[in-house]
């Protein structure tokens, strides 16, 4: 436990306390432990406790970059024995992550043996059987750890000392980023590269007031261990680097190859295995009848290469929109730039603060550093300028040495030395009498007084030591760094999910309806409906064809239209199923029409009264079982069947029963989602009062031809006759044959020329 926040030692210097406040403090205490010895890195060097104990029990072993690898056991019985009294496990796995290149961006650790994969990070073996020893990059924090620049303190038990942080020669915390949990807080700091956060901290060293946003201009982004892009908008990525909080997505790399997708890069912490499961799953579950096989073409060459078969004509473009709108092959990742700054306090940092913080600590580090040095070369000097009285009072030195009861006393007085001097005279061996080494100490003393005026310079002037700084950085970052790997898009398109109807098979059928209500469907267009059997008393009243991928609306009496997925549908081998099992209808009423069609085609809806209006499928199209009310119906009237309209510059022709019929273009017509609609024909009052009504309204091409009939009697209405009959909604059409004039109803088909 650390002594510099609260503890609950004074409360049990009382007799007796409240049990709630003993419960508040103990859990201030836990809380306060966990955030800041466990959960949270420090600004300093990037690291976590445990992380920063492991760096520092493997540099005490000698494990350096081209040290012998040692036994991962034997790193992580030196860290919990001496330093981390905790689980070994937990060690390990700390260990482990540090050494998986797709885990740390610039590892630290260089593992041999099996340490896990980007399929299955925790698929490592036991420590007993791996082997580690530190990357090139490990020196970047250890380096100076030996030249005063470490605050040390006792470990768990007192028997050893411990670096509080360790001397980052670049801000790790951004090279490496880092994720923890603590009580009450989180941080989620992702990586980036260790070119661009060198540059941008040359940039704020030298110019204080640089705004975030020119900042942002160098740092593009996070940089992943892996090559997929970001495709979070440069707006988003500006707010997060101004307030330290924010999201980013990444979005895997792909290309197609003839009619195969093939994946080559996947997300930070992505498994390829995950990602063929979350496919294999929807395709298990008919939710992608586009991907025909999927394979895992990985090797040690192109550790990633996913590729899916997809079918002839499929738009490779929408699969891959889906599947990053519905696997991890796209994914979000949350940004909590919470670090514990150097007061010991967690603190939320944006882009600039964060690196001003470090270089705060950076320039301490370096004044240590110098200050060390000055001392070490004071004392050099000191003790050189002892030796070289011995050089100038070679003979009396010596006879002292040989003849005096107490040299060293002896010595200090006859010649005003230092204990410290008089002891080194003392060591010095009788080769270092030689006039070649009074030399040596010449020159040494002049070339330390030299570097000692300069450090002292470079200590007093705030610009020699920020350009010893910009200098060791551009170096550091020149020695280890390297390319970006994630890519930053500069444009992309949202993913989008298909639509639970591109998951059907687009085939043709035809859906048939009986006079009972009944409904089913049958593959392809060249059906007969009306050989098919019914039920006793049943009989064929409508089909219409389309498509497997089309919505069934059905139309009953009161105008009101029902909406079911042709998937519900009923095979044409039975009689069918009642449309009422399928949805709620009206009570009484009775379905006289049936659609198929999908959310962007049009259709004619008409009544017997003669009004009417042109709407869009996708405004009549409903989930709910008892329907939406769309056609207006009076008494004593009642709806036509639904009439497709391929297109809005087509033609109505609009048929009554006394045998007038008129032609004129849909274009007249209003386009709506609901209502009664215009009059479509004229029928005077007279002709109403003697039964008048519209028999049959129809939409067709004007290069078709359209068959007229009234029972068993057929008429044939070439293109070339159809001016015949043309002319302006509500007119009043013009009068068949004679032989149409007494029939009551009459139908208007179109078909080909």
């Amino acid at each position: 436990m650390r002594d510099d926040y609260p503890t609950i030692d004074n409360l049990f210097l009382k007799d007796s306390i409240a049990v709630e406040k003993f419960a508040e403090q103990a859990y201030l205490d836990y809380s306060m432990y966990v955030i800041l010895d466990r959960a949270l890195p420090h600004v300093a060097d990037g690291l976590k406790p445990v992380q920063r104990r492991i760096v520092y029990a493997m540099s005490e072993l000698g494990l350096s970059a081209n040290a012998k690898f040692k036994k991962s056991a034997r790193t992580v019985g030196d860290v919990i024995g001496k330093f981390h009294p905790h689980g070994d496990a937990a060690a390990y796995e700390a260990m482990v992550l540090m050494a998986q290149p797709f885990s740390f961006r610039y590892p630290i650790i260089d593992g041999q043996g099996n340490w896990g994969s980007a399929d299955d990070p925790k698929s490592f073996a036991a420590m007993r059987y791996t082997e580690c020893r530190f990357t090139p990059y490990a020196q970047v924090l250890l380096e100076e750890v030996s030249k005063g620049t470490v605050n040390w303190t006792p470990n768990f038990d007192s028997t050893l000392e411990e670096p509080e942080r360790l001397p980052a020669k670049l801000p790790n915390i951004l090279l490496n980023g880092a994720s923890g949990v603590a009580v009450g807080m989180a941080t989620d700091i992702p990586p980036h590269n260790m070119v661009e956060i060198a540059e941008a901290c040359i940039a704020l060293l030298k110019n204080k007031s640089i705004t975030n946003e020119e900042l942002c201009d160098i740092v593009k982004g996070p940089d992943y261990p892996t090559e997929a892009q970001i495709i979070t908008p440069k707006s988003e990525l500006l707010e997060i680097y101004a307030t330290g909080n924010g999201t980013v997505r990444v979005r895997a790399n792909w290309l197609q190859n003839k009619r195969s997708i093939v994946v080559t890069a996947l997300p930070y912490q992505v498994a390829g295995s995950k990602i063929m499961e979350q496919i294999a799953a929807q395709m298990n579950a008919k939710k992608l009848p586009m991907i025909v096989d999927l394979r895992d073409e990985g090797d040690e060459t192109n550790p990633t290469r996913l590729v899916f078969e997809i079918k002839r004509g499929t738009d490779a473009n929408e699969v891959m929109s889906h599947l990053f709108a519905k696997t991890d092959l796209e994914r979000t990742y949350r940004v909590n730039l919470n670090v514990i700054n150097l007061q010991k306090r967690p603190r939320v940092y944006g882009l600039k603060q964060l690196l001003s913080e470090w270089l705060e600590f950076r320039k301490n580090t370096i004044r240590s550093r110098i200050e060390t040095r000055l001392d070490q070369i004071a004392n050099r000097l000191h003790i050189l300028a002892g030796l070289t009285t011995v050089h100038a009072n070679i003979d009396e030195v010596i006879n002292i040495i040989r003849n005096a009861e107490d040299p060293k006393e002896e010595l200090m007085a006859n010649y005003t030395l230092s204990e410290r001097q008089a002891e080194a005279i003392l060591e010095i061996r009788l080769r270092q009498l030689a006039k070649i080494e009074q030399i040596k100490i010449k020159q040494e003393m002049l070339e330390l007084s030299d570097e000692q005026a300069n450090l002292t310079q470079t200590l007093g002037s705030q610009q020699r030591l920020k350009t010893l700084i910009i200098k060791e950085i551009q170096q550091t970052a020149k020695h280890y760094g390297d390319a970006r790997r994630s890519p930053i898009a500069e444009g992309f398109v949202p993913a989008k999910a298909f639509a639970s109807d591109q998951f059907i098979p687009k085939e043709p059928i035809t859906a048939i309806l009986s006079s009972s209500g009944w409904v089913r469907s049958a593959k392809g267009h060249d059906i007969d409906p009306e050989t098919l059997s019914y039920r006793e008393g049943d009989q064929y009243l409508q089909h219409v064809k389309g498509q497997s991928n089309n919505t069934l609306l059905a139309m009953d009496q009161s105008g009101r239209v029902y909406s079911v997925a042709t998937a519900k549908l009923p095979s044409a081998k039975s009689v069918g199923e009642p449309l009422t099992t399928m949805i709620t209808p009206v009570a009484g009423m009775e379905f006289i029409s049936i659609l198929l069609g999908d959310s962007d085609q049009f259709c004619l809806l008409s009544t017997t009264e003669g009004n009417g209006f042109v709407c869009r499928l996708g405004d009549i199209l409903t989930k709910t079982r008892a329907g939406k009310s769309v056609l207006t119906v009076r008494n004593d009237f009642k709806p036509l069947p639904m009439q497709p309209v391929a297109s809005l510059t087509d033609n109505i022709a609009v048929a009554t029963t006394s045998g007038r019929l008129l032609i004129y273009n849909l274009e007249q017509l209003p386009v709506q989602g609901k209502g009664a609609g215009v009059r479509l024909i004229n029928i005077p009052l007279s002709a109403r009062r003697s039964g008048e009504q519209v028999a049959a309204v129809t939409t067709f091409n004007p290069k078709q031809t359209l068959w007229v009939h009234a029972g068993k009697i057929y008429t044939k209405i070439k293109p070339s006759d159809h001016q015949d009959y043309f002319g302006e909604r509500q007119h009043r059409g013009t009068l068949l044959s004679k032989r149409y004039r007494q029939v009551r109803a009459i139908e208007v088909v179109s078909g080909s020329s």
